[in-house]
């Protein structure tokens, strides 16, 4: 009689692991799916989809801009196209400095900016009154960081590029070609800014820059 009893025993033992474990398996299936299904509708290529066409019009007609590989250009018109089924909206935008027509998609405006503010202006002129800060690097790898900032597209780093290469003076042996070039570039790109911003002539913003980088006196000595 005692052996049958433990037989019975070890027949219940077995029963309840059985059961533990089918009851673990199920549970962990559903949650498997779940985290499969759940990924693929959640991809980053819709959410761009959805951005695009929800990208607001900041910019009007005749409003100035900057477009940073370019510099300062003004919106000519607003028109539309058809690619295929897709309606695209533009901008045409003229850069004068480069006699250059540049065409913006609106959904692509991110790589404009608005013109400086006359704050931003006249941080710009006490960045051309500080002493320049010339690097004992390369000329190679300074000329490359220069035309970085000058393509940036922000204009604090465009006046550290005029203030650092400004030599005080027009005389060509002074400056080597490269530095020279990349100085006038630089000059250019800050003065159609301030015209456009200041509302003033192209004269009265060269007198002003360069009252900053201290040539006020060459253009006494041409007189």
């Amino acid at each position: 009689m005692p052996k049958k009893k433990k037989i019975k025993k070890n027949k219940k033992v077995k029963k309840s692991k059985i059961t533990k474990n089918l009851k673990i398996k199920p549970l962990a299936k559903p949650l498997e799916k779940k985290s499969a299904i759940g990924g693929p509708e959640e991809k980053p290529e819709i959410k761009k989809i959805k951005k695009q066409p929800s990208e607001k019009r900041i910019y009007n007609l005749k409003d100035f801009v900057v477009y940073p590989k370019h510099g300062v250009g003004k919106i000519t018109s607003i028109e539309k196209a058809t690619i295929g089924d897709i309606d695209i909206q533009f901008y045409k935008i003229l850069v004068e400095k480069e006699k250059l027509t540049l065409t913006v998609p609106i959904n692509q405006q991110s790589k404009l900016r608005p013109i400086s503010s006359i704050n931003q202006i006249n941080k710009c002129i006490s960045i051309l009154k500080t002493k320049p800060k010339i690097k004992r690097t390369m000329w190679s790898r300074r000329a490359q960081e220069y035309d970085q900032k000058i393509n940036s597209g922000k204009i604090y780093e465009l006046a550290e590029v005029v203030k650092d290469l400004n030599k005080n003076t027009d005389i060509i042996a002074d400056q080597s070609y490269s530095e020279r070039q990349l100085f006038e570039k630089a000059y250019e790109r800050l003065k159609s800014e301030f015209e456009a911003v200041l509302k003033i002539s192209t004269e009265e913003v060269q007198k002003k820059m360069d009252k900053a980088l201290g040539r006020t006196k060459l253009p006494e000595i041409a007189q």
